[in-house]
């Protein structure tokens, strides 16, 4: 189109320059092409200027191919800050040549950041809750609080059929709402981003109100209702050591073990004497509440944090071993004093979890969680090893959780667990605020 306008306008100049020249053409027609040659020039004119746009926005696509990917939401725990012996990439070449760093692990899935950039805030927040290896920085300070609902009911029958049909004996309606806040004070260093050294320290708050239907006459509209509350007090006072053995590559996920320690600085369940009800004897309270096992505890662990961009899976299992141990008094009974022994049945807890970072400064997860307990066993002194009744647990629960980077340094993690057995609370909620320094 350009080349034939072009063309027409020479031609009429041409023309015009012949008639110019001869002078035989008469002043209309000259005037005639002059008009005409104006109008092709203004033509020509913007047809140069849509093609100069053109080449420009042609200019614009080309430059947008060519630079670099944005950002991913994902990258792995070895690359975030506070280890600087780990190298970042972008592709296999890349991932592979920073095999070499951190204990000869890679460092890198799915696509990787672009050289010297960061990982999203909220993966690294991430990392932190899944795999309990808070290494982004080098004292971090956590303050904590959780409030956890139990409700039970039980019908107890106490007696036999006769006829089929007409039950004889005692009919107990049993309900128990307990009510427990704990506040969690959490400090912990970490070492070259390789070792982690905490403590904790809970101080608890407990209420629990204990109904009570049938009474002495074996009546069931007599129902009778105590409330049991224990002051904060400091719960068991636990001690943790981290080790990060494996950082995550192509083929190995992200390996932290650790080792806790819980001291019986809490107040023991044993020798709390059971007071029974004027108005019912089928309702016995305690009058006091624990809040602590007792005993010296040792709880071995490990857990893995792998990605499958944009997903990041993570999984953990540890177990307690509760140490034995000796008590002035074991025995419920006012009237009694029994000095003895007891061992609280050992535990193992495994979990299982998927979590995504939703945007730059929040991400969300959800797991399964489960507890399975032995029974304890106590020993009166001169006697032998009892177990006790309806001492072993399994306790499930499925957790929805978030963490929300509040500002660089802080970090907001509320959780909920759902209890899905009957030796679960109902629910439990936690909100922790892990500062790092």
């Amino acid at each position: 189109m350009y080349q034939s306008v072009s063309l027409r306008a020479v031609v009429c100049l041409s023309t015009l320059l012949s008639a110019t020249t001869l002078q035989a053409a008469p002043d209309p027609e000259l005037e005639a092409l002059k008009q005409e040659l104006l109008e092709l020039k203004q033509r020509y004119e913007v047809q140069q200027k849509a093609m100069a746009v053109l080449e420009q926005r042609v200019r614009q696509v080309e430059d947008q191919s060519a630079a670099p990917p944005p950002k991913r939401l994902a990258k792995s725990p070895a690359d975030l800050k506070g280890n600087p012996n780990v190298a970042t990439g972008t592709g296999t070449g890349a991932a592979a040549a920073s095999g070499g760093a951190a204990g000869g692990s890679g460092s890198s899935y799915g696509q990787s950041l672009a050289d010297g950039s960061q990982p999203a805030q909220s993966v690294s927040n991430l990392y932190d809750e899944a795999s309990g290896f808070f290494g982004g920085g080098k004292f971090s300070f956590e303050t904590g609080i959780t409030y956890s609902r139990y409700d039970t009911r039980q019908l107890i029958l106490n007696g036999f059929l006769a006829l089929d049909s007409i039950f004889l004996g005692a009919i107990n309606l049993d309900r128990i709402k307990a009510d427990t806040w704990t506040l969690d004070l959490t400090g912990r260093y970490n070492f070259d981003n390789r070792w982690q050294f905490d403590l904790n320290v809970p101080v608890v708050y407990r209420q629990s109100t204990y109904q009570s239907g049938g009474g002495s006459n074996g009546t069931a509209n007599v129902t009778t209702e105590d409330t049991v509350k224990e002051d904060p007090a400091i719960g068991d006072v636990n001690f943790g050591i981290a080790y990060k053995f494996l950082d995550e590559s192509a083929t190995t996920p992200d390996a932290v073990v650790t080792l806790r320690v819980k001291a019986p600085t809490g107040k023991d369940p044993f020798g709390i004497k059971l007071i029974r009800a004027a108005d019912n004897s089928n309702l016995a309270v305690p009058e006091s509440l624990p809040t602590g096992n007792g005993v010296w505890s040792i709880t071995p662990g490990i857990s893995l944090v792998k990605t499958f961009d944009p997903a990041v899976l993570f999984g953990s299992l540890s177990y307690t071993h509760n140490l034995e141990d000796s008590f002035d008094d074991i025995s419920s009974n006012p009237a009694v004093k029994t000095p003895g022994k007891v061992r609280i049945g050992d535990s193992f807890q495994i979990g299982a979890g998927i979590a995504f970072a939703l945007n730059e400064k929040m991400s969300m997860s959800f797991s399964f969680s489960d507890l399975v307990q032995r029974k304890s066993k106590l020993k009166e002194d001169g006697g032998d090893w009892q177990s006790v009744v309806n001492s072993d647990a399994n306790a499930g629960y499925f957790n929805i959780g978030m963490t929300i980077a509040a500002t660089d340094n802080l970090t907001i993690v509320p959780n909920l667990s759902i209890g899905m057995t009957d030796d679960a609370p109902d629910f439990q909620f936690s909100l922790k605020f892990p500062y790092y320094f």
